[in-house]
């Protein structure tokens, strides 16, 4: 049988298309990972085949292809917002919000996430499948490759990342990962599990509805919000909260997180190298977001791996000195682990191979 045309174990294909944007599908007998090449390589889908479970959230306004359309006028923050379709994206030189830093202005979240990427698949047995993809940034001299393998009856996606300086001058960027987990997953009865020590809550209000003074530091997992009412970070509030929050774990003694539907007993575990990925980001949308681009319709949250913080772009991130430093010609290379597990009602650990205890 032709590789293309197997239908048992491992299996790829980069010859499917969503919207008019060149898609990579691949999956085992336990996942079902689809990438949109043509748009940052996005993780449109990563479905857990058993219990018919697609983690990833997709917004209201869903997959729109950027190039078909052009907005009526160019925002100074740029086009991530209309293009966001959920799931999970690569950001890259900057993350957040707009900002101009030594002479280069950015959008929010960057310049690769409605890039399209080069895809190669390297791969493609029934025991194993894997491909690469590449970019390069349009402003800036950076260059990423990362290959996702998938193994025959592994709930396991394995990530590994080079991101090369091609000029002769330092670079200063961040780096993140911006995933985001929303309905019919997530809903109050998951919880989430990670080893942070501290909760700290983004410097200035960041919504009209946000529920803890900016600024504010605490010890995870229990936070204050505005009234003096203790919040557990663990759990997930319902619709009727309509809140809208920025926040981010530190100083995790591991780097992981896990996201567990309690009553289904099934979740969604990440692991990273924290040498790269310091800080992660937990942005709270539980249909407090009003007006553009939210209108008060979405319910979900994002646990996002990144290199720097705030959420307020490159040039802030330096002020801060979170800031990721690539030397000339300089790589850096990393590895993440995305799992699905089954069974459980909470997380004391993801290993650095996968194994959820």
């Amino acid at each position: 049988m032709n590789n293309a045309d197997r239908n048992y174990g491992c299996r790829i294909s980069d010859e499917w298309q969503l919207k008019g944007l060149k898609t990579v599908v691949m999956e085992n007998e336990l996942l079902r990972i689809t990438i949109l090449a043509d748009k940052g390589s996005d993780i449109y889908e990563f479905l857990y085949k058993p219990l018919d479970i697609d983690f990833m959230w997709r917004t209201p306004t869903g997959l729109r292809n950027p190039n078909r359309g052009v907005p009526t006028n160019i925002t100074e923050a740029g086009s991530f917002l209309d293009y966001y379709e959920g799931g999970w994206q690569e950001i890259l030189p900057s993350g957040g919000g707009a900002c101009t830093y030594k002479g280069v202005s950015y959008g929010q979240h960057g310049e690769v996430s409605n890039l399209p990427w080069q895809c190669r698949i390297l791969q493609d047995d029934p025991e194993a499948v894997s491909c690469q993809l590449t970019v390069r940034a349009l402003r800036t001299p950076l260059r990423l490759e990362k290959t996702l393998t998938l193994k025959r009856n592994e709930a396991i996606l394995n990530i590994t990342e080079s991101l090369i300086n091609e000029s002769p001058e330092t670079i200063e960027l961040m780096w993140g990962h911006h995933l985001a987990f929303g309905e019919p997953f997530l809903d109050e009865h998951c919880r989430i599990d990670t080893p942070a020590k501290e909760i700290l809550i983004h410097h200035e209000g960041y919504s009209n509805n946000h529920r803890f003074n900016p600024g504010e530091r605490f010890n995870w997992p229990f936070a204050q919000d505005k009234a003096g009412n203790k919040i557990d970070f663990r759990t997930i509030p319902p619709k009727s909260r309509k809140s809208e929050d920025m926040t981010y774990l530190l100083n995790l003694s591991e780097p992981w997180f896990a996201l567990t539907h309690t009553q289904r007993e099934v979740g969604f575990g990440l692991r990273w190298n924290d040498d790269v990925f310091k800080y992660l980001w937990y942005w709270q949308v539980f249909n407090g977001g009003q007006g553009y681009p939210w209108y008060s319709q979405t319910y979900n949250i994002g646990l996002e791996p990144w290199t720097s913080m705030p959420t307020s772009g490159l040039a802030e991130a330096v002020k801060q000195g979170t800031q990721l430093t690539i030397p000339a010609n300089g790589q850096i290379d990393t590895e993440l682990l995305a799992v699905v597990y089954k069974n459980l009602k909470q997380v004391n650990q993801i290993s650095a191979q996968g194994a959820v205890k």
